[in-house]
């Protein structure tokens, strides 16, 4: 069993570059792949780090990979540091996937389209393979549109898949989505061309049909799909936003919920993306409560967590803080039930002007005059209403950053 997360660390305070079509010059891209693969690099240590070993890989790693502005043989350019990043995934058991966009059609009706798709597939794959990862790591892709006729676009992708490579076949795997192919439909194509199904249970509460089996019958029969050349069944797992639009996908992973999730469809038996606005911080999260976190592990997570709890509850903060006294009988999913909590709860001034101050301590010493007027009006600001929390945070940020404060730099304080 893996449970892991999609493309961006959160942990991490760097991001993935990029560039406009105009900029994108031969230097040019080769700086930002240089910064991007030292990035993935960062990324794999971290996974390796908390456990996680269940990665997706941005499909931006490489700036226009399929695009034809890109005439760089990056694989070759970067083979070396490539084959490294490959060697450490290998040897800590780390899954990668990658996942193209939704310009990525197979099913288009337009040559173009489907020409630009076959394109955007072979670059993928073409970096899954540069890394040296075998055929469990998969690019996953969506059937695409109707297009007015469900039965002739179901019949494209399939006249269409099987013009592919070879190579990319034994990569691709196909999801059902939340609004024009359900998961019976995914799945029939899926057997009749012998392409495993990726289930995503949100989408499939979504986009069903009326009386249609729950999640289990489903991932049952998505998982007939994977041969043993193809790895453990993968599926993905997100929570709807609450007051979000339909299909958002939530700000971070209540545990209960998935748990109570995890254990009904047996999820010790396969590998489990989650599809959420905090990433790592919810994969993290979920394999603690399964695999049962020590109090260490629950007191550096408490770290990260304590200034956003204060700005919630001083009452959750001390119920969490008494909770971790008890070092013999470590408790995460009460832990974790709290810090959601925390997350449901609206805003506060009084509480979160509470933390504000907390954090303003860190500088209260340090900072110039005009740093401190600057807090205190915008302090003033948030009090009577005029100013957002977030701008406050924001300007503390700051401050993190210049005094190089990396207690609050490495919390999750301004996350969220």
């Amino acid at each position: 069993m893996a449970i892991g997360y999609a493309c961006i660390s959160l942990g991490i305070k760097e991001s993935l570059k990029n560039c406009v079509l105009k900029n994108a010059t031969e230097r040019k891209l080769l700086e930002i792949i240089e910064h991007n693969l030292d990035l993935l690099e960062k990324q794999i240590e971290y996974n390796i780090e908390n456990n996680i070993r269940l990665f997706r890989i941005s499909s931006d790693i490489i700036p226009f990979g399929s695009h034809k502005v890109n005439e760089l043989k990056w694989w070759e350019i970067f083979k070396g540091r490539l084959e490294k990043i490959g060697e450490r995934v290998n040897n800590n058991n780390i899954r990668v996937s990658m996942h193209p966009g939704q310009y990525t059609v197979l099913n288009s009706p337009r040559k173009e389209v489907v020409e630009n798709a076959v394109r955007d597939l072979e670059y993928h794959c073409r970096f899954l393979d540069s890394l040296k990862v075998d055929k469990t790591c998969k690019v996953i892709l969506h059937i695409g549109g109707i297009y007015g006729d469900k039965k002739i676009a179901l019949k494209r992708f399939a006249q269409n898949y099987g013009q592919l490579d070879s190579n990319i076949k034994r990569r691709l795997v196909i999801e059902n989505d939340e609004k024009s192919f359900n998961i019976k439909e995914v799945l029939d194509l899926g057997e009749s061309f012998k392409i495993p199904v990726v289930f995503d249970n949100l989408h499939h509460a979504i986009n069903k049909l009326e009386g249609e089996e729950g999640d289990l019958y489903w991932i049952e029969k998505a998982g007939v799909t994977w041969k043993d050349s193809d790895g453990k069944q993968k599926i993905h797992y997100s929570q709807q936003k609450i007051g979000g639009k339909i299909g958002s996908h939530s700000d971070t992973i209540h545990v209960q919920e998935f748990l109570d999730f995890y254990r009904e469809i047996g999820g010790e038996n396969l590998d489990i993306m989650l599809e959420v606005k905090d990433k790592d911080l919810s994969a993290i999260k979920c394999i603690n409560c399964i695999e049962k976190a020590s109090i260490t592990k629950l007191e550096k997570e408490w770290a990260k967590y304590k200034c956003l709890v204060l700005e919630k509850s001083a009452k959750i903060y001390k119920d969490i803080r008494t909770l971790l006294k008890d070092k013999e009988n470590p408790k995460p999913l009460i832990f974790y039930n709290y810090i959601d909590t925390t997350f449901k709860l609206p805003e506060d001034k009084g509480a979160a002007t509470n933390a504000l101050e907390h954090v303003w301590g860190y500088f209260k010493d340090k900072a110039t005059v005009k740093e401190k007027e600057n807090f205190f009006l915008l302090l003033n600001g948030y009090s009577t209403g005029k100013i957002a929390l977030k701008k406050v945070k924001n300007y503390l940020l700051s401050l993190s950053k210049k005094y190089k404060e990396d207690y609050l730099l490495q919390s999750y304080y301004y996350i969220y």
